[in-house]
């Protein structure tokens, strides 16, 4: 079931093999995204990639699975080990991803799905294949997922090398006063702004617009919807490209959830909607009339809302994967408190946008942090349990979500998100039993690196005064 338009910079195999013999393509990035949501894998010349890997695939090394941040081999994985011997995964092309990187010099790009060696097997555990389970679940009930992905960065005079060589202190970001939707202080941006726009564009990323956010140096681009599968790819292509635009004009942007205390977070606002098999219809959309919502609506939307919002609290591990993560949740800062629905209100975990094939339901939880193929899976996955069991919402929400008492609420830390992830029922059904414990083992590594680790605060804090 595949639901692709033509998209200018998306290529065919056919087309990739006359630019590589014409010269306009010397290199094919081939990749998969890591737990981290990062790339990896690797630059093939053009004509290898030809011969060997277009009809072959190619061959990485599964600790990239099973490793943390720095790349250093963690023990405890049940996927791969020391013992095991860390061997080969296998990385096969799929062709829907094939697209230019234009930024890039003759570049052209791939993603890859991993498999066992021997088996052939796809790997569960791998983030592409999670999401892609929970595609096909959607697909054999009938549905269409389709999602957008709204990522916030900020933009810093700086390099990465001089804000490591900084130890990452007094950062200077690109403006110094709060730029949501200012025209002028985007011109200044421009410059970079507007050519990760240009590339995008004509990289199978479609864009819609750019613009300032609610911090200083901080701004929003807002990439086409799509399937979700296409989505994710999307996702993944922008923050590269964002990345290393951003290197090419000696400037560095970060996608930390919250990289200073006094700054807004950056957010990662999950739109979604399910649709009819040949996607002309949206299945959310009908007639019934909920109590707090203007619009019309069907079952199906009842439910999926009902699904997402139920378990909203024991997935918040995919939304937000890293002890960061969670110091974005604060009162008053257009990121989430409170898990409750509402039609356009931006205090809201879940608001509700749009009308008739425009209606959907936005997640504000995830973080741009956050892995957009665990993320989208997750959603799906809820909201799909939802359906499964018809799980009705509780009553739309009035008012100022962050002044409200008695809602449930997103974790707070990463420990607790562990503990809401590990107990749910509905992860090990949708997931598998490896996958939970597998990105279990993922955070609890995390979390134990932040724990080994001194801090500025704590020099600052206790020092002199111990």
């Amino acid at each position: 079931m595949s639901h692709h338009v033509p998209v200018r910079g998306k290529l065919d195999l056919d087309t990739l093999k006359a630019m590589i013999e014409q010269e306009e393509i010397e290199t094919v990035v081939t990749a998969f995204p890591d737990v981290y949501g990062r790339l990896v894998g690797k630059r093939i010349t053009g004509h290898f990639f030809l011969d060997e890997v277009a009809g072959g695939g190619m061959h990485a090394c599964n600790y990239l699975l099973a490793a943390d941040m720095e790349m250093d081999p963690v023990p405890g994985y049940r996927f791969a080990s020391w013992e095991q011997g860390y061997g080969d995964l296998h990385c096969r092309p799929d062709w829907n991803s094939l697209r230019l990187l234009t930024w890039l010099d003759k570049t052209a790009f791939v993603l890859c799905d991993v498999y066992e060696e021997e088996s052939g097997e796809p790997i569960e555990i791998a983030p592409r294949t999670i999401l892609k389970r929970q595609v096909e679940r959607a697909h054999a009930a009938g549905f269409v997922p389709m999602g957008g992905a709204e990522l916030e960065m900020f933009i810093f005079r700086e390099t990465y090398d001089s804000a490591r060589q900084k130890h990452f202190h007094n950062m200077e970001t690109f403006g110094w006063y709060i730029e949501d939707y200012h025209i002028l202080q985007g011109t200044k941006e421009e410059a970079l702004v507007g050519a990760i726009r240009h590339h995008l564009d004509r990289s199978g990323v479609p864009v819609e617009f750019s613009k300032g956010e609610w911090g200083a140096g901080q701004h929003e681009i807002n990439v086409r919807y799509a399937d979700f599968l296409e989505m994710a790819d999307r996702t993944l292509v922008f923050k590269q490209a964002c990345k290393e635009i951003a290197i090419q004009q000696n400037l560095a942007v970060t996608f930390m959830a919250k990289w200073d205390a006094g700054a807004a977070g950056n957010s990662m606002h999950i739109h979604s909607s399910l649709w009819d098999p040949d996607v002309s219809r949206n299945l959310l959309a009908g007639t019934n009339r909920l109590p707090g919502l203007p619009t019309g609506a069907s079952d199906l939307f009842r439910w999926y809302l009902g699904g997402l919002m139920a378990h909203a609290r024991e997935l918040s591990l995919f939304f937000a994967p890293y002890v960061n993560s969670y110091k974005r949740y604060q009162a008053g800062s257009f990121a989430p408190t409170g898990i409750a629905w509402s039609y356009d209100n931006r205090t809201a975990g879940f608001r509700i946008v749009g009308h008739g094939n425009s209606l959907r339901v936005e997640c504000r939880i995830p973080g741009a942090d956050a892995n957009p193929y665990l993320a989208f899976a997750a959603t799906l996955a809820a909201g799909l349990e939802g359906i499964e069991r018809q799980i009705e919402p509780p009553p739309a929400f009035t008012g100022d979500v962050y002044a409200a008492g008695g809602l449930p609420q997103v974790p707070r830390t990463l420990p607790e998100a562990i503990a809401a992830f590990e107990a749910s029922g509905l992860a090990r059904r949708a997931f598998g039993d490896g996958v939970v414990e597998h990105y279990l083992h993922f955070a609890r590594t995390e979390q134990r690196k932040f724990d080994e680790a001194v801090t500025d605060w704590e020099r600052r804090r206790y020092f002199e005064r111990a």
